[in-house]
């Protein structure tokens, strides 16, 4: 045998030898080698909608591929986020994701058809988006204090709006009213009539993601009673946290994030977590003036908080006797 042919030999059996040891996914393209489905399990135009849009963009300009959302709305976001599960675990199906599909539904829902806190693995949280007690101008009421004094004048006369039962709109006016010893009639919306119905005066007041309502507070056809987070939020630091005005610990709001089916490489969820994390301060001052929190973080620190909202939510559920089918 020429030489030649024997060294040619020996580098195809040393290169096929090599690669028999290597992993399929090390042998792929590097992730993302063709473009990303994120599905939203809500609405164009919603606060779920516009995060995803937002910092999929970036996302697409920082691993250069597209990220293409995909709206999957109905059953409180079940369907979409059940479409996520059962997506094949390869990286190029996402999910946009909320409390209430996530940490609220598992209780609300007598029977679903996937477990999200199994079927789906957590990524990355982008943002923390506080709910505001907003009043029609019709009310009163400019402070906390004075608005839960109002309600106890007339017990169950307000009326709040929400965007479903169960949701964290419903539930947050049902944790006020057990809080403070008021009584309110809930009145259940589909989405955005919720809202429309507040600004006309059908009903009296609603806790709101802070997106959906800030140009209506800045246009003076809401007033901003509180907010319910923790912290007051960067997108109106005038206005007082319900915690701060009296009431030590409540906390109820909106919160979404990234998440995969279960068995994603860890590799893709790391590329992608860190490639979130460093496009978010790129993305700060528009997400604070839209009304959310940037956040960031690793998937662990993801999964430990949507654990402990799911056990905060479970108990909240549970007492207010809400059930969906």
């Amino acid at each position: 045998m020429k030489l030649e042919n024997f060294v040619s030999r020996r580098t195809v059996l040393a290169g096929a030898a090599a690669l028999m040891g290597v992993p399929a996914w090390a042998q792929a393209p590097a992730y993302p080698a063709r473009p990303v489905r994120v599905i939203v399990a809500f609405t164009a135009g919603g606060t779920t909608d516009i995060l995803a849009r937002a910092v999929g963009q970036k996302l697409g300009d920082k691993l250069k591929q597209t990220f293409v959302i995909d709206n999957k709305p109905g059953g409180g976001g079940n369907i979409g986020t059940e479409l996520a599960a059962r997506a094949a675990p390869d990286g190029y199906t996402l999910i946009v994701d909320s409390v209430g599909p996530i940490a609220v539904n598992p209780t609300l829902y007598k029977k679903l058809n996937i477990n999200p806190l199994v079927d789906l693995v957590p990524v990355v949280q982008i943002a923390d988006v506080p709910n505001v007690l907003v009043v029609n101008p019709n009310v009163p009421a400019k402070t906390i204090d004075e608005f839960i004094a109002y309600a106890k004048s007339k017990p169950g006369e307000l009326n709040y709006g929400s965007t479903g039962i169960g949701t964290s709109s419903h539930l947050s006016g049902f944790m006020l009213g057990k809080r403070v010893g008021a009584t309110f009639t809930h009145v259940p919306y589909r989405g955005a009539d919720a809202l429309n119905d507040l600004l006309a005066g059908r009903v009296q007041f609603m806790f709101a993601t802070i997106p959906s309502v800030i140009q209506h507070i800045q246009a003076g056809k809401l007033r901003a009673i509180a907010v319910t987070s923790v912290n007051r939020s960067r997108s109106m630091p005038d206005v007082p946290t319900v915690a701060e005005r009296g009431f030590p610990g409540f906390e109820a709001g909106s919160w979404f994030g990234f998440f995969a089916p279960k068995g994603t490489p860890e590799t893709v969820i790391m590329t992608l977590n860190k490639a979130v994390n460093e496009v978010l301060p790129s993305l700060e001052q528009q997400l604070v003036r839209e009304g959310a929190d940037p956040v960031g973080g690793s998937p662990e620190q993801f999964g430990a908080f949507v654990q402990k909202e799911f056990e905060k939510w479970r108990a909240v559920v549970k007492e207010s006797g809400a059930t969906a089918e």
